[in-house]
């Protein structure tokens, strides 16, 4: 999949007032967004045989960016629900 593909406006499209809100308004989200667009960044390279990283590391960065993509669903949760 590519980059865009991992955008968080894409995998959570019915959400975009709460993915702006969160933005703007809270710095433990914005620091998962900055750490998911790196993962997926790394990932993308690994894929693409851009960077060599062994079967294990390329499974722990997939890991990495899911802990990270339920923390962030889990905010735009609450923030709805609020």
């Amino acid at each position: 999949m590519s980059e865009a593909g991992h955008d968080l406006h894409t995998l959570f499209p019915d959400h975009g007032p709460t993915l702006h809100a969160l933005k703007l308004d809270n710095a433990h989200f914005r620091k998962l967004a900055e750490d998911h667009h790196d993962l997926s960044s790394q990932i993308q390279r690994v894929e693409a045989c851009l960077a060599a990283v062994s079967d294990d590391e390329l499974e722990t960065l997939k890991k990495k960016r899911l802990f990270i993509l339920d923390e962030i669903a889990a905010l735009i949760a609450h923030g709805e629900a609020a």
